[in-house]
């Protein structure tokens, strides 16, 4: 289970990778938010291009720190991919389902007569 350590040469794609990770990944979950909170659907193949870009440098990421050498780092790799795309469907998911139940009960969390309202 000991990952082979990275070489010195690679730490550059590393370096990189793991940036364009967190790029990417900010960049799917923020268009995807975005299209669907604006209702602009023509942006969610963007948002999938970034996932793409994501998927990607994960796989690079993997590659050059040598993941790919053992099935259990193999296996984080593809339920971090799946995570990072299932995640911003649940969060929506569970914010719709929210705001839903919000408006059945006729209570809304900005209201004056909410003891937890707080004036700005």
């Amino acid at each position: 289970m000991i990952v082979e350590p990275v070489a010195l040469a690679n730490f550059f794609t590393v370096f990189f990778s793991a940036a364009m990770v967190i790029l990417t990944g900010a960049t799917y979950a923020l268009l995807f938010a975005y299209s669907r909170l604006r209702q602009r659907p023509r942006l969610m193949p963007l948002a999938y291009l970034a996932y793409f870009g994501l998927s990607v440098s994960v796989y690079t990421l993997a590659q050059a720190a040598n993941l790919f050498n053992d099935t259990f780092w193999t296996f984080i790799v593809g339920l971090m991919l799946l995570g990072y795309f299932v995640a911003p469907h649940g969060v929506w998911h569970l914010c719709v389902a929210t705001h839903d139940q919000e408006s059945v009960d006729g209570h809304k969390p900005h209201d004056e007569g909410n003891p937890s309202f707080v004036r700005s």
